[in-house]
């Protein structure tokens, strides 16, 4: 009577399917071994190095090698089993796949990481890491659409006239999502080159608002009246913008007109007055008072000092502060603003009131009044 053990089933005996089960647990127990004896010891180890490639080495061989090395020891037992052609092609398609797929979890899982601790380093915050991460979407599904490539390719199929239609196929994309593309390159030069981040207050011509959102395509901003303003990452890579994040302090230029009434005396204390005032103020610096011109109505000052704020309110309190207190110290002083008026001085002609020669002078066949201007 023929051993149980040597029946044949589907071309193999019992004792060989036995032989392949016991090598496959025997395989299952000396990865579980690894992991909890030798892997466990490693991470300590490598948790007391300062080198961050040791970690990166140990994270790829306990998350992908060890399971595509299982794999591989399974497949190569079941191919000591005498199987059908159909079988054994099944087997190594699934097992090329499955190398495929491991290799693009390696590329994938290195570039994440590299770029990631990369941007740690640089002290990026943490939702700007998933930011990019977010975006790195299309970079990961190129690297999948490689491994396929190469799948097929390894697997006997002709792929040229597969990358040939995915070349047309791309040109065609390409020209229909030409502004999307344009976007999202604009999106990875305003990640990598920061002109502004989330939070800053920004300028682009005559509008102006805070980052709240900056996308893979638009970046939005909210307006100080209220509005919420939506651009194209490509218009703002073209655009030139104004950020007031790194503001310390502002430079204000004060022009102060007084009329030409004004005493020398009193005009010769005026920058010395200025000075009193703006270093009395909290948060400003002075730097110079001049008499800088004869304008036409006034005689005018330049003053020049910086308030050492970036917060906008702040700033403008300070301001008027500063435009009060002058206003104050003139009006104690005596010291007048000079505003556009012009008075006109005639004489009247003999036997006429000052009335009718001035109604007269203001003719253009006047006789022989004689007029004076003098601007205020």
């Amino acid at each position: 009577m023929e051993p149980f053990w040597e029946k044949v089933v589907w071309g193999n005996t019992l004792l060989a399917y036995m032989y392949a089960a016991g090598g496959m647990l025997l395989a299952w127990l000396v990865i579980r071994l690894l992991r909890k004896k030798v892997l466990t010891q490693v991470q300590k180890w490598i948790a007391r190095t300062t080198n961050r490639l040791d970690d990166l080495v140990f994270s790829v061989g306990s998350r992908f090698v060890l399971p595509w090395l299982y794999l591989l020891v399974n497949y190569n037992i079941l191919l000591q089993l005498r199987l059908s052609v159909r079988v054994d092609r099944v087997l190594a398609v699934a097992m090329a796949a499955v190398t495929m797929y491991y290799i693009v979890r390696i590329i994938n899982h290195i570039l994440h990481v590299s770029i990631t601790g990369i941007m740690r380093r640089k002290g990026e915050s943490e939702f700007r890491i998933r930011q990019l991460n977010g975006a790195m979407l299309a970079l990961k599904a190129l690297i999948w659409l490689i491994g396929i490539v190469f799948l097929i390719d390894n697997l006997g199929y002709n792929v040229t006239t597969f990358i040939a239609g995915l070349g047309v196929g791309g040109i065609a994309i390409a020209l229909a999502a030409q502004t999307v593309l344009g976007d999202l390159f604009s999106y990875f030069v305003i990640f990598f080159d920061k002109p502004f981040e989330i939070g800053d207050y920004i300028a682009i011509g005559d509008k102006g608002g805070t980052i709240e959102y900056i996308g893979v395509k638009t970046t939005r901003i909210r307006s100080l009246s209220g509005e919420q303003l939506v651009l194209t990452n490509s218009d703002l890579t073209k655009l030139t913008i104004q950020n007031f994040k790194t503001l310390e302090k502002r430079r204000e230029v004060l022009s102060l007109n007084v009329v030409y009434q004004t005493t020398e005396a009193r005009l010769e204390a005026i920058p010395g007055m200025i000075k009193q005032i703006i270093e009395s103020q909290e948060l400003t610096t002075f730097d110079r008072a001049h008499l800088n011109r004869f304008g036409e109505y006034s005689i005018n000052f330049e003053i020049v000092y910086l308030i050492q704020t970036a917060d906008y309110n702040k700033y403008m309190d300070v301001r008027q502060a500063v435009l009060l207190a002058i206003f104050q110290r003139f009006r104690k002083e005596g010291i007048d603003f000079a505003y556009p008026t012009q008075t006109l001085y005639q004489k009247a002609r003999a036997g006429e009131s000052p009335v009718n020669g001035m109604v007269k002078e203001l003719r253009p066949d006047a006789g022989d009044s004689e007029g004076i201007r003098e601007n205020m």
